[in-house]
């Protein structure tokens, strides 16, 4: 496997996603397996691949990421926030686009700890 062109992180809830780009032909693989098998629903997909998408370039980079934590919801937009930032970091000009589409904002919601009151 050739070296990555960057690796960044996002993060989303509870999920973690470690994002590697290198220049390819747009294959997208989540842990091992195509994107198709990881994410079944579409609509994660889609979200996954929105800054690929904004950006023009889901056949110009390969994306290889790994996956920690969460729910499958949360993984999708961990994975989101990954590759717009890697993208950012390649190409400081496509941060307008993924800006104005909401791509960079890291939601910091988390699961609320309960306290206990005496």
């Amino acid at each position: 496997m050739p070296k990555p062109l960057i690796q960044t992180t996002g993060r989303r809830k509870e999920a973690v996603a470690r994002v590697r780009l290198r220049p390819g032909t747009g294959q997208v693989v989540i842990n091992g397996r195509p994107i198709e098998r990881y994410f079944t629903i579409a609509s994660h997909r889609q979200s996954a691949t929105e800054a690929l998408r904004i950006t023009q370039t889901a056949d110009v980079y390969d994306v290889d990421a790994t996956l920690d934590g969460g729910g499958v919801s949360g993984q999708a937009g961990a994975l989101r926030l990954g590759i717009a930032r890697a993208l950012i970091a390649l190409d400081g000009e496509l941060r307008p686009p993924l800006k104005k589409a909401g791509l960079l904002t890291r939601a910091p919601r988390e699961k609320e700890r309960g306290t206990i009151e005496q």
